[in-house]
């Protein structure tokens, strides 16, 4: 899953607030301002970071020495004495941190400003590592958390070993061949057999859509509508143009035939999700052109397509607990997914900082567990995480989809041949679901009902075993040993199949987390002595893991479900040479449980995890840190958000992964340095039979980063068009290429390939296609030669603007179409995609270049 942290960076800290106490008046905070500056990346030439938070007074009121602290998230450790000996910084549990002011710390007065500055335990890699959310609460009101002003982060330019500069950016565009754009396959992803004809299908309103079968009567309509929205009109149905549904037999279920010829176009499929993909890959071959403004007719390329996806699992896992996400949002994921042939959306629903689904019959799960702001205690809501602040109603802490939003989401993607895979996590991970039933139980014991008040309890009140979560938690784990977090499972799972039931939509498996579940955990917890009472097969608390899991696996099996969950559910606690190790599970093996392999950390000494639960019997979804992460950040560059404790992840690592030997074109440690091949010496390979198990690949979206659908959409796209590529497209080439060399050639004449057929034709089209999407618009590559500047871009076909005043480029701005004279002072680059959406800037000028 996402290991946060392990992570490195910042720290900074927080201070602050607005005027003088009074018990008639409350202070304004919004007058204070806070900025935060990295001071020294090397600080006492160690791998830490000294930081300041700084505090300007914009009011009439003096900010007191002392009567407040300032709260805010991090997923960094810090000292806890600020260098400035003003300040004291505390963690109070998760990622929520306390500033107090201590006797160095003096009355700001108006128009002053003053420092903390603070010890981060790491290096600042980027601006993803700043503090976030700060806010103000005064000693005398503690129930309120205020916003200050404005929080604004300083401009960074680290020099740190593997950092990506312009001049880097630009070597690396120069290996992209420019490809004409009518040389380029126009179907994607790419399809198994793809023979260009001569001439064109001229496609217009009116154009005829039938079937000769009835059974495809709703893919029919499905093109219909889609025609209906590029011409912006309805028409008499033209005679001689035609596009046909004909069944054809022995065809796989997901494989289609598509022909297109001057007058007429043939899908032919076994199944109506062939046909389905047969229409998406006929639109592929529509020019964005045509979706930019209502044209009066689009000339059809004509082609014979042959296709079926490698994996039959194709997912992408959107994570809406820790940030969440819009249905709109929701919605408008599925449509791409669709469009690039992807059919499962996995919805982590629930986590430590939010519970997202409303299920009806423990309403305390969504009044509680999905609402957060400031708090202390978690009685009411949860506290901030990730920033969100302390107003409840903030848009990404606090939000989940109602009965009614869930199932308008199943019958979105149900339309669209993709299958929607709950995730509750269990049993750590679960601190949203936690904090609201012990507020169901709270209200229950006032009412004096305590056998009902028990009956879902996910914790053991009188357990003192002390733990910390990866993410710091010291309690997010339910208490296994309870007969009521059974009842909690068993309704929850009900509750689902309901809502499930309702939309008309398939329910084949629920996730059931099972990752990061820390040590010491459960040790002192009088249920679990009751219950190694009476089990004599439990011996420790390791083995409450497949109590549990053979628990929940019945309660699925008995309702015709099948248990998925992260590595970790599939694995067996021992020891090797004295040291703890995981083996793949036995005793499971034979329930054919899924698994989402994560874990392949170069370096981290578990590359070939999900080979070995492959070759152990395991159905293995691949959803690798290294490759198919889309929170990593795309490069090292203190302007590139995203977290990168696992990996840096451009586009290049979705599609240069290899499924079956992912070994072979690891070329970078999770720091960007190159991989020292010695990690993989003794690692399991992938069997023949284990290939049988590996399902599919999965894309992973963690949100702790992410709020908004703009960064959303940053993150996953075009990244996903590469996760689309690897797992629908045959096995390329290079990847099985045996002599170096060769491989490295075939391997760089796809690479030009994919990134002119994005630049030139998926760019352009995702632009405008279902009202746009937000994508990374790739950072310009720059290089001064000769007193000159040139410049490129990652995608050819996107437009690069630069400017010479010291201003950002805009979409008014010069187009670069060559080497541009420098003169001195500031020349900037920039790339827009064709609506004028700018990324961001590459700077040259002054005898150097910033990252």
């Amino acid at each position: 899953m996402n290991k946060i942290f392990t992570l490195v960076v910042i720290a900074a800290v927080f201070v602050c607030s607005g005027f003088k106490i009074n018990d008639d008046k409350k202070p304004n905070v919004t007058n204070l301002h806070l900025t935060w500056q990295v001071m020294d990346n090397n600080y006492q030439n160690k791998n830490q970071a000294l930081t300041a938070l700084v505090i300007a007074n914009k009011s009439h009121e003096v900010l007191p020495a002392g009567g407040w602290k300032i709260y805010f998230n991090s997923g960094r450790g810090f000292t806890k004495a600020a260098v400035s000996n003003n300040a004291l910084i505390e963690q109070v549990n998760g990622d929520l941190y306390s500033i107090t002011p201590t006797s160095g710390f003096k009355d700001l007065k108006p128009g002053e400003t003053s420092r903390i500055e603070f010890v981060c335990d790491d290096p600042v890699v980027n601006i993803t590592d700043a503090p976030e959310g700060p806010y103000l609460v005064w000693d005398n009101a503690p129930e309120k958390g205020y916003s200050f002003g404005s929080y604004d982060i300083t401009p960074y330019k680290p020099t740190y070993q593997g950092l990506i500069t312009p001049e880097i950016v630009y070597d690396r565009n120069k290996t992209v061949t420019d490809i004409p754009a009518d040389q380029l396959v126009k179907v994607f992803p790419t399809p198994v057999s793809y023979s260009p004809g001569s001439g064109s299908f001229s496609f217009a309103a009116g154009v005829q859509v039938s079937s000769a079968d009835a059974r495809f009567s709703k893919e029919a309509a499905v093109l219909r509508n889609y025609i209906g929205g590029i011409f912006g009109k309805k028409e008499t149905v033209k005679p001689g143009k035609v596009i046909s549904f004909e069944y054809k037999a022995g065809l796989g279920n997901e494989a289609y035939e598509l022909s297109v010829k001057p007058t007429t176009v043939v899908i032919r499929a076994s199944a109506n999700t062939g046909i389905y993909y047969g229409i998406q890959s006929f639109k592929s071959l529509i020019p964005a052109s045509a979706l930019a403004k209502t044209p009066s007719s689009v000339q059809i390329p004509c082609v014979e397509v042959t296709d079926a996806p490698r994996f039959a699992y194709r997912a992408v896992m959107l994570d809406v607990a820790r940030n969440f996400q819009s249905k709109q949002q929701v919605l408008k994921l599925l449509e791409a997914m669709s469009l690039y042939k992807l059919n499962v959306l996995h919805l982590h629903l629930t986590d430590d900082e939010g519970w997202r689904i409303e299920i009806p019959a423990l309403p305390e799960l969504t009044a509680v567990g999905s609402k957060r702001g400031h708090t202390l205690d978690s009685k009411r809501h949860l506290p901030p995480s990730h920033g969100s602040g302390p107003e409840v109603n903030n848009p990404f802490g606090t939000g989940y989809y109602t009965k009614a939003d869930y199932i308008e989401i199943l019958k979105y993607a149900n339309d669209r041949h993709i299958t929607v895979v709950p995730e509750i996590e269990t049993p750590g991970h679960a601190r949203g679901a936690i904090k609201a039933m012990n507020a169901r139980y709270d209200r229950l014991m006032a009412e004096g009902k305590k056998a009902e008040a028990e009956k879902y309890l996910l914790y053991d009140p009188y357990d003192k075993s002390e733990y910390r979560s990866v993410q710091y938690w010291n309690d997010n784990v339910i208490d296994v040993s309870l007969p009521s977090t059974y009842n909690f499972v068993e309704t929850v799972v009900n509750d689902l199949i309901s809502t499930y039931k309702d939309a008309e939509a398939p329910l084949p498996t629920i996730h059931f987390g099972g990752d990061e579940v820390p040590a010491n955990v459960w040790e002192k917890s009088p249920a679990y002595a009751a219950l190694k009472s009476t089990h004599p097969e439990i011996q420790s608390t390791n083995d409450l893991w497949y109590y549990f899991y053979g628990r929940i696996n019945e309660i699925l099996k008995a309702k015709g479900i099948r248990l998925s969950g992260w590595e970790e559910m599939a694995l067996r606690k021992t020891t090797l040479d004295g040291q703890p190790a995981y083996v793949p599970n036995p005793d499971f093996t034979k329930e054919h449980l899924q698994v989402d392999v994560w874990n392949n950390v170069l370096g981290g000494g578990q590359e070939d995890l999900a080979y070995r639960l492959a070759n152990g019997g395991y159905k293995v979804v691949l959803t690798c840190v290294t490759n198919l992460y889309f929170d990593m950040a795309n490069y090292k560059s203190f302007d590139e958000p995203g977290y990168y404790w696992g990996a840096f992840l451009g586009i290049d690592k979705f599609f240069s992964f290899i499924p079956y030997d992912y070994f072979k074109n690891a070329d970078v440690d999770k720091q960007g340095n190159p991989i020292n091949r010695n990690i993989f010496i003794g690692k399991q390979r992938l069997t023949d039979y284990g290939k049988s198990n590996i399902v599919g690949l999965q894309g992973a979206l963690w949100a702790e980063t992410v709020k908004g659908p703009e960064r959303m959409d940053y993150m996953i796209f075009p990244r996903l068009l590469g996760l689309a590529e690897r797992a629908w497209a045959q096995d390329p080439a290079w990847a099985t290429e045996k002599d170096p060399v060769k491989s490295k050639e075939a391997y760089q004449a796809a690479w030009s390939n994919f990134l002119n057929v994005l630049g030139k034709r998926e760019l352009p089209r995702l632009s405008y296609y279902n009202g746009g999407y937000d994508y990374r618009v790739s950072k310009p590559g720059i290089s001064l030669q000769d007193g000159k500047y040139f410049s490129n871009v990652e995608f050819p076909g996107l437009t690069i603007r630069y400017t010479t005043n010291g201003k950002d480029p805009d979409a008014g701005s010069k187009v670069y179409t060559g080497p541009v004279n420098y003169n001195g002072g500031v020349i900037k680059f920039r790339a827009f995609d064709p609506k004028g959406r700018g990324g961001n800037v590459a700077e040259g000028g002054s005898n150097n270049l910033n990252p």
